[in-house]
C-alpha cells in the first residue's frame, strides 16, 4: 500500500511538501543535516530518501578535500517512481557519480553490516510496516560510532495548537493532495500515519532498545517535527 501510495503522488511531493508546510520542511531538513554535522568522506545511507531531498543536501554540505567535495549517499527507497524522481535530479545537479539509488526495504536492508558512517530517514519511518524491525536494520548498516537520525513528525503537539493543527491536517492537506497531486487519498492516509507513530519519548525508547546509545530528540515549530538522535557506540 505504502508503495502504491508514493508511487502516485512522487512527481509532485517535494511541490507538496512545500505547500503543506508552507515551506518549514526546508528548515526542517536543514537542521537534519546541520545536527549530522557531515565530515570529510562520510559514507550516509539515506532511507526512504527516493527524490533527494536529504542526500543532496548532505552532498552540498560535506566538506572538500584536495578541491574537490567529498562524502558519498546511498539514496534507498522501496518506491521506484521516487527513486526515478532523484535520479533525473542528481543527473541535473551533477551528483550522479556521488550519489547511488537503489530499491529496496528498510526492514530488510540490501546493505552491509557495519558498512556506513551515518543512517538518515526523513519522514519515512513512520511509513514502515515494523518500525523496531527498521531500527535495528539501521544499528546492523552502521559502523563503531556511527550515527541514526530521523526527521518525523509528531503526533503530540502544543496544546493550544492541537485543535487547529487537526482540523489543518484532516480537512486541508487532502484537499491540496486532491488538487495539486491529484490524490486525495494518499494524502488523507499521511495524514492519518501520523496520528498512529509513536510519540517521541516512546520512539527514544525504541531507538535505546535496539541498542543505540545516547538516545535523545528534539521537537520543532510547536513538536509538529522532531529529530531523533542515537549513536551505535
Amino acid at each position: 500500500m505504502v508503495r502504491s501510495v508514493f508511487n502516485s503522488v512522487a512527481d509532485q511531493y517535494d511541490i507538496m511538501n512545500d505547500f503543506m508546510s508552507a515551506g518549514v520542511h526546508r528548515v526542517w531538513k536543514d537542521s537534519l543535516i546541520h545536527t549530522l554535522n557531515p565530515r570529510a568522506n562520510m559514507q550516509v545511507l539515506d532511507v526512504a530518501g527516493g527524490t533527494g531531498d536529504i542526500a543532496f543536501r548532505f552532498l552540498d554540505n560535506s566538506p572538500t578535500a584536495n578541491g574537490k567535495k567529498t562524502g558519498h549517499v546511498t539514496v534507498l527507497d522501496i518506491n521506484t517512481e521516487m527513486l526515478r524522481v532523484g535520479q533525473n535530479r542528481a543527473e541535473k545537479l551533477g551528483y550522479a557519480d556521488r550519489a547511488d539509488f537503489f530499491c529496496g526495504d528498510a526492514m530488510n536492508l540490501p546493505v552491509a553490516d557495519h558498512s556506513q558512517d551515518a543512517y538518515t530517514i526523513a519522514f519515512g519511518i513512520r511509513n514502515v510496516t515494523r518500525v523496531d524491525q527498521a531500527v535495528e536494520e539501521a544499528y546492523r548498516v552502521l559502523k563503531p560510532g556511527g550515527r541514526f537520525l530521523v526527521l518525523e513528525f509528531s503526533p503530540v503537539v502544543t496544546p493550544i495548537l492541537q485543535k487547529a493543527y487537526d482540523t489543518y491536517s484532516f480537512n486541508v492537506i487532502p484537499k491540496l493532495g486532491e488538487i495539486i497531486a491529484k490524490d486525495r487519498e494518499s494524502y488523507q492516509y499521511l495524514v492519518e500515519s501520523i496520528r498512529k507513530f509513536p510519540d517521541p519519548e516512546k520512539f527514544t525508547n525504541m531507538i535505546s532498545k535496539a541498542g543505540f546509545e545516547r538516545a535523545s530528540y528534539r521537537t520543532m515549530t510547536a513538536g509538529i517535527a522532531a529529530i531523533h538522535s542515537g549513536w551505535k557506540l
